[in-house]
């Protein structure tokens, strides 16, 4: 049986950005506390009523340039969870297929009232993008082959619950390298907590440079797999390729494929992943036995410690996670903004315009804070009782 998951510990909050773009500009600190979180949101995804209203009022756009099955679906059930408003965005529906740009798009959006917009788009950078032209929280749901933040935190987190820690543990990261966003936010966000990475592949799916972020390279997935702690398949992402890699799909699954001969020179207590969807045949034999296997984000049941559909539940836990540290952050921010224009404006020469914005501010201050202050009340309050 895998190692109990430590219980969230209290920690100073350290999440104060408006948007999520990618795990490699996160810290250690920032990391922990979203891990932390989404430990307490356990105890509302057990409740017969899923809700809270952490994001009552606020307007979610998923803007999805790819197609997408479960990140889509589990953003869509998180937004809701908080009780947010949530407009999906259809590609073949849309001005796009008009030859609208990317930015015309987003600011129109944008225009009819939204305050976090969800992307996923097949150009790297298309979130940062975004977060640049943009009064909205951004979050990126894969950009390319850039990053895929939420899918490598979702990653983590299993880890971190089925092993009872991040630092020290050998992770294994095998297959599509080159192409894979999931696979450059799993490295930034293990190496920053503190895990030795390898990266395993054929040499054609392995970029040149890819040491430079701190990570072994192996090109024998048998020389390694046996001290391995945990292994995280990728997908091989034959629609980003454009050409072949390697020389067929059968020489691929004998020489990289998880299998069982494979998992019988593992170590017993192994921990395989794979973020989905799955090539079923290929990544991993359809005949796997192994004490914990959690198909993160596949359509059927996980295995995890023999507790189904928990890749679904921690996928829920980690986007809900986002949507109330940008609820928090953007209170913030509307706070401090209505206590400073009324000093400003009286520096700038207008004293009557400041007092009169000043107490108006103040009252709008206390007005809007107050539920806050109560959420945040209740939400410690939950999560003190869940570190008991």
């Amino acid at each position: 049986m895998p190692k109990r998951a430590r219980t969230a510990t209290k920690r100073k909050p350290a999440w104060t950005r408006r948007h999520l773009l990618g795990l490699e500009e996160l810290s250690a600190e920032e990391l922990l506390a979203i891990l932390d979180t989404a430990e307490s949101f356990k105890e509302v995804s057990t409740r017969s009523i899923k809700k809270v209203p952490a994001l009552r009022g606020k307007v979610v756009v998923l803007l999805f340039f790819e197609a997408s099955t479960r990140t889509a679906t589990s953003f869509n059930l998180a937004a809701k969870r908080l009780s947010a408003d949530v407009v999906s965005f259809s590609v073949s529906t849309s001005s796009v297929s008009k030859g609208e740009t990317l930015n015309d798009t987003a600011r129109n959006i944008e225009a009819m009232g939204v305050d976090i917009v969800v992307v996923r788009h097949s150009a790297p950078g298309a979130a940062l993008q975004l977060s640049r032209i943009l009064d909205a929280s951004v979050v990126n749901a894969g950009d390319g082959s850039h990053e895929h933040p939420t899918q490598g935190l979702l990653d983590i987190f299993t880890i971190r619950e089925a092993k009872g820690r991040i630092k020290g543990l050998r992770v294994a990261i095998v297959g599509d390298i080159q192409y894979s966003r999931v696979a450059r936010s799993n490295i930034w966000g293990l190496k920053k907590l503190g895990a030795d990475v390898v990266v395993v592949g054929p040499a054609t799916l392995i970029p040149r440079d890819i040491r430079q972020l701190g990570v072994e390279v192996s090109y024998d997935l048998d020389a390694v797999l046996p001290e391995m702690d945990v292994v995280n398949i990728l997908r091989i992402q034959l629609e980003r390729q454009g050409r072949s890699m390697f020389p067929s799909i059968r020489e691929y699954a004998a020489l990289f494929g998880i299998n069982q001969d494979r998992l019988d020179r593992a170590k017993p207590d192994l921990l395989v992943l794979h973020p989905g969807p799955m090539n079923r045949g290929v990544e991993i034999t359809n005949r796997v036995e192994v004490p914990l296997v959690a198909f993160l984000g596949d359509t059927g049941p996980a295995k995890y410690s023999d507790l189904p559909h928990v890749a679904k539940a921690k996928a829920l836990l980690i986007e809900c996670t986002f949507f109330d540290a940008d609820h928090v952050h953007r209170a913030r921010a509307t706070t401090l903004a209505t206590a400073v224009i009324g000093p400003v404006l009286w520096a700038l020469g207008f004293p009557p315009h400041g007092i009169l914005l000043g107490v108006l501010g103040g009252v709008v201050v206390i007005v809007k804070t107050i539920p806050d202050w109560h959420r945040k009340y209740k939400s410690e309050e939950r999560r003190d009782s869940l570190d008991q």
